[in-house]
């Protein structure tokens, strides 16, 4: 205990990161390793790391940059890929993940990263934070590169739930366009609803109920929506936010991800094909190191948990360094933000202005009966 108050008098006036060590696939010291890259970045960061303290201890031991900056939290079990989330739930309080969401329960931390499972983080998230008053399903946001001055896109739910009705697609606009604001400094965010094609005949019944709850709420809450867009638009410039349901989402991630691979694979193997093309690589090699890192995810590693009491990011578990560094620095971006306060007041507003258009719905209906009961 004296050692942690001795860590909290040096990590006075840093945000502080709340660390699940143990649930990635390379293991604890790939993350103590991008916490430490994240920590030569930054000054103004420390952390609480959870796992096995003993081995935790000799990691950080090796990395001078977080002399003083990482506090320890001892969790002797781990949450694999392989539990279910209702296993998890149940038996999980011992984990590393567990107690990575615990700290920022307590307020010892302004957010969590983990890059273990992602349906047990969600499930644990929502157990220990609880959802936010008015939220029904909390959703996966994440960046997706793309042709936009800010050079990346939101798009949300991809893979929180597989289910989406309509109140919950314009609940995802909403949290989406707060994210945007906080993390892109965009004042109006466009948003977009993905569909099967642009015309407002496409789609199912839900997506069209959809498109006309978001149209309808966009002025009150501030924000430009450019109606159905395609997937050919999730990197495109039409659009700052993509709004789906996270079956869809989830799907589209993925493909994305192969397709970079398949690029950065093809695009090697074409400069490598001859001495010609070995050639010509190296005069183009400043473009294609630009190129590479435009195509890089582990630059963009990081899906925020939004609609709950306290601000998530889930890492891809195959993360390296640079991808665990990324999702601390965007944890860390949203706290100095205060995003988890201004996604709180942005949904209770949603509620108010839902609360209202039901109000008056049944003030209509009122009306209408005592009209008809007159006459």
């Amino acid at each position: 205990m004296a050692g942690n108050a001795h860590q909290n008098q040096k990590n006075a006036g840093r945000i502080i990161i709340s660390v699940d060590a143990m649930g990635g696939d390379a293991g604890p010291a790939v993350v103590v390793a991008g916490i430490a890259m994240s920590a030569d970045k930054n000054p103004d960061i420390g952390f609480i790391l959870h796992g096995p303290e003993d081995e935790l201890k000799a990691l950080v031991a090796k990395k001078r940059v977080l002399d003083g900056r990482v506090e320890f939290r001892d969790a002797r079990d781990v949450v694999t890929m392989h539990d279910k989330p209702s296993q998890v739930m149940r038996n999980g309080k011992g984990t590393s993940m567990w107690s990575a969401l615990d700290s920022v329960k307590q307020g010892e931390a302004a957010g969590a990263v983990s890059c273990g499972n992602t349906g047990a983080l969600m499930a644990l998230s929502m157990l220990r934070l609880r959802k936010l008053p008015g939220v029904n399903r909390p959703a996966i946001a994440i960046l997706w590169p793309s042709l936009n001055p800010q050079g990346f896109n939101v798009m949300l739910d991809v893979g929180a739930d597989v289910r989406a009705d309509a109140q919950d697609l314009l609940q995802y606009a909403l949290m989406g366009t707060s994210y945007v604001r906080n993390s892109m400094d965009i004042a109006r965010p466009r948003v977009g609803l993905l569909n099967v094609g642009t015309e407002e005949h496409k789609g199912n019944a839900e997506l069209k109920e959809a498109h006309g709850l978001i149209a309808s709420y966009a002025e009150d809450a501030s924000f430009d929506f450019v109606g159905f867009v395609e997937g050919s638009d999730i990197p495109g410039d039409v659009a700052d936010v993509i709004v789906t349901d996270g079956f869809t989402g989830n799907v589209a991630i993925k493909t994305g991800e192969g397709t970079a691979s398949l690029m950065r694979t093809a695009l090697r193997d074409a400069f490598s094909y001859s001495i010609l093309s070995k050639f010509a690589a190296l005069l183009a090699m400043t473009s294609l190191k630009r190129l590479s890192k435009r195509l890089d995810p582990r630059r963009v590693n990081g899906g925020v948990f939004l609609g709950l009491n306290g601000t998530v990011v889930k890492s891809h578990g195959g993360a390296d360094a640079t991808g665990v560094s990324a999702a601390v620095k965007l944890a860390f971006r949203l706290a100095q933000q205060g995003f988890a306060e201004k996604l709180a007041a942005r949904v209770a507003s949603s509620v108010a202005l839902t609360q209202d258009d039901v109000a008056q719905t049944s003030d209509t209906a009122a009306d209408k009966a005592t009209t008809k009961k007159d006459l």
